[in-house]
C-alpha cells in the first residue's frame, strides 16, 4: 500500500484508538477534567513533534492567524470537545464518533450558505447518502430497556451534534488561519495553545484547577488513558494526518481518515460490551460512503 495511504488508514485507526481511551478516562475523572487535561497533554505533544520535524515554533505568527486558530481551537477543541467527550460518556465513542464524522457535512453546509462556496452534484449526493447512514444508526434501538435510558441517550446525540457542529466552525476558522500554506502542525499547536488557556484560564477563575488536578491524582488509571489518548490523536494522529495529505491526494486522504467509526464497530463490541445490531454496521458503513463521496467531490 502506497505510504499516503497507509499513513491516512492510520490515522482512522489512531483516532477510533484515542476516543476509546479518552471515554475511559472520562469514566473515572469526569468529561471536564479529560478536556483540561488532554489540551496540555496534547500541547507537550506537538512541541516534540516540533523538535522531531524540526519545525520552528509559530511565536512570531500574524495577529490575524493567531485570531483565527485562536477562535478555531474554542470552538472547536474547547467547546467541540467538550461536547464531545460527554457525549462518550452518554452514548459510547462508537454513535458519538460517527455523529463528529458529520463535522465536514456540516462545514460544507456552513460554507455554502454563509461563505458562497459551490456545492457539486457529488457532493450534495455524499451529504444525503451520509445523513441517511447517521440517520439509520441513531434509529436502531439495541438496549434492551429503552425507556430508562431515553432522555440520557437523547442528551448524548445532542452532545454529539453540538461536537460536529464545534468541529465544522472550527474547521472553517481554521482554513482561514492557515491560509498561505502555513504549516499545519504549528497551525494545531496554535489552536491548542489557546484552547488550553481559555480551559485553565476558567478553571482558574472558578476555582476548580486544583480539584482537576487532585482528581486526576487520585485516580492514576486514568492519567494512563490521557496519556494514551493523548499521544494517539494530537501527536501521532495528527502527523501522520499531514503525511496522508502530503503523500497523496485530499480525497483519498479524507475518505480514509474518515474511518473510525468503522474501527469502533469491534472495539465497542470487545471493549464496551454494546449491542450492535446489522442496521448499525450497514448504516456506519453508508455513512462513510458518503463521507467519502463529499470528499470526492
Amino acid at each position: 500500500m502506497p505510504i499516503g495511504e497507509l499513513a491516512a488508514l492510520t490515522t482512522s485507526l489512531c483516532w477510533a484508538f484515542t476516543s476509546t481511551f479518552f471515554t475511559l478516562a472520562g469514566r473515572l475523572v469526569g468529561s471536564v477534567t479529560v478536556n483540561r487535561i488532554r489540551l496540555l497533554l496534547a500541547v507537550v505533544f506537538l512541541l516534540l513533534a516540533h523538535a522531531l520535524f524540526r519545525l520552528p515554533l509559530p511565536l512570531h505568527a500574524e495577529r490575524e492567524r493567531w485570531f483565527w486558530l485562536g477562535l478555531s481551537g474554542i470552538l472547536g477543541l474547547a467547546l467541540g470537545d467538550a461536547f464531545l467527550f460527554q457525549a462518550f460518556l452518554w452514548i459510547g465513542p462508537r454513535l458519538a464518533m460517527l455523529l463528529l464524522s458529520l463535522a465536514p457535512v456540516l462545514a460544507t453546509v456552513i460554507a455554502w450558505v454563509f461563505l458562497d462556496e459551490k456545492l457539486a452534484l457529488l457532493q450534495l449526493i455524499g451529504i444525503g447518502v451520509t445523513l441517511t447512514g447517521v440517520a439509520a444508526v441513531v434509529a436502531e434501538r439495541t438496549a434492551p430497556d429503552a425507556t430508562t435510558i431515553s432522555g440520557r441517550r437523547l442528551l448524548g446525540l445532542l452532545s454529539g451534534l453540538a461536537a460536529a457542529l464545534g468541529q465544522a466552525l472550527g474547521l472553517i476558522t481554521a482554513k482561514r488561519g492557515l491560509a498561505g500554506d502555513f504549516p499545519a502542525l504549528s497551525g494545531t499547536l496554535m489552536r491548542m495553545v489557546v484552547a488550553a488557556a481559555v480551559m485553565w484560564g476558567a478553571a482558574i477563575l472558578l476555582g476548580q484547577a486544583r480539584a482537576t488536578l487532585r482528581r486526576v491524582r487520585e485516580r492514576p488509571q486514568a492519567l494512563r488513558y490521557l496519556l494514551g489518548g493523548a499521544f494517539f490523536g494530537p501527536f501521532l494522529g495528527v502527523t501522520l494526518s499531514l503525511v496522508a495529505v502530503q503523500a497523496t491526494a485530499v480525497g483519498i486522504a479524507s475518505t480514509l481518515t474518515a474511518l473510525p467509526p468503522v474501527f469502533l464497530l469491534p472495539i465497542g463490541r470487545l471493549v464496551f460490551k454494546e449491542r450492535i445490531g446489522p442496521l448499525a454496521i450497514i448504516g456506519t458503513l453508508v455513512a462513510v460512503a458518503g463521507i467519502a463521496l463529499l470528499a470526492l467531490g
